[in-house]
């Protein structure tokens, strides 16, 4: 038998089973990670944001660990890092911990998707902004705005934009009995922002900046709505891209790409001895709000005054106009009569807060 000749093409540097060394499940605590808040996120490079307000605030750029592979990270999210966080040019950290989120805005592409989408993560407040005219409001949109951010713990902030083309009395009502904080901006003429405008043209801005003094916001709207018209009149070095409304479709053109976190300016409250500042999450766009991880029971909790109403309601009652046997129709047949131990003005509140819940619950898929 001819002896085998070996050569290097035989040699293999990787070991065998037997003698392989079990990879250790021991991970490292990471005691030295320096704490940063993502204010940006671009092809899995993440803008980060350390010592903030601090002596040594800087921004860094940072990639997540492999341990954090499956784990998404948004705008708002504190996290650790450790590795270069010096904020030279050229430096890269590395993320290794994602801290617990006091609130997640989340959202389906569509009422049939089970995958949820975060948005945001530790945001105060949704701020819904919506064109009065041009194009027209979506009171569907605004709905599922408004369920989306009570689902995530969130107050919900309605901003009506071009009030110089369309009077906002009626959103007005429809929304502040629910508890949704209405503000309202116009332009100084009746015009469309031009290449040359000048963010000072807005009008009623303070009642704006006192809303979001001391607090993070989340911008969400529509395309052409003019929400990132409005982030520039807040943010005048924010610089985010604007668009027109198309005149065929009504719709407007996507012209932020990116969710974006940006620093107010120092404001001081009409009701505040104390300049406040606080944080602005500009969102791209959105076309469909899809609420399809969002359950019936986290809707009513929004609605405490009414929960005592729907305890007496059939198991399984959606509780919508068509819902047999449904306690809030029974209650409102007796407020028509006066039957009921509440004075008028609670009874006429109570009555637009079931029309605002039912109209909330219409927007969730069945």
């Amino acid at each position: 038998m001819t002896p085998r000749i070996f050569d290097e093409s035989d040699f293999s540097s990787r070991p065998g089973k037997r003698n392989s060394r079990p990879r250790s499940k021991n991970r490292p605590d990471h005691k030295d990670a320096v704490p940063g808040f993502i204010t940006g996120v671009d092809r899995g490079r993440y803008t980060v944001l350390v010592d903030e307000d601090g002596p040594d605030e800087r921004t860094i750029t940072a990639m997540k660990a492999r341990e954090l592979s499956r784990d998404r990270i948004v705008c708002g999210d504190r996290v650790d890092m450790v590795g270069d966080v010096s904020g030279d040019e050229g430096t890269l950290s590395r993320i290794v911990r994602i801290t617990e989120r006091a609130t997640v805005l989340r959202r389906t592409a569509d009422d049939t998707d089970p995958y949820e989408r975060i948005i945001v993560a530790n945001a105060d407040q949704l701020v819904i902004v919506t064109a009065l005219a041009n194009p027209e409001p979506r009171t569907r949109m605004i709905d599922r705005c408004v369920v989306a951010a009570y689902d995530a713990g969130m107050e919900a902030v309605l901003c009506l934009t071009k009030a110089d083309l369309a009077s906002p009395e009626e959103l007005r009502n429809l929304y502040e009995p629910v508890g949704v904080k209405v503000l309202v901006t116009s332009l100084a003429s009746e015009q469309a922002p031009s290449e040359d405008f000048v963010p000072s043209e807005l009008h009623d801005l303070d009642a704006v900046r006192t809303q979001l003094a001391g607090k993070t916001s989340v911008f969400v709207g529509h395309s052409g709505v003019g929400k990132s018209t409005l982030v520039n009149a807040l943010v005048p070095d924010a610089f985010r891209a604007t668009g027109r409304v198309n005149d065929v479709t009504g719709r407007g053109r996507h012209t932020s790409t990116s969710a974006v976190a940006l620093r107010l300016p120092q404001f001081t409250p009409a009701d505040s001895k104390e300049a406040q500042s606080g944080w602005v999450i500009d969102t791209p766009g959105v076309r469909s709000f899809g609420l399809a991880h969002i359950d019936l029971d986290r809707v009513l909790a929004a609605f405490e005054d009414l929960e005592e109403i729907v305890e007496d309601c059939p198991r399984g009652c959606t509780h919508l106009e068509s819902a047999p046997d449904c306690a809030l129709d029974e209650w409102l047949e007796r407020a028509q009569k006066n039957e009921t131990d509440e004075d008028d003005l609670t009874v006429s509140s109570r009555i637009k807060r079931i029309e605002s819940l039912r109209r909330l619950l219409a927007a969730r898929p069945e």
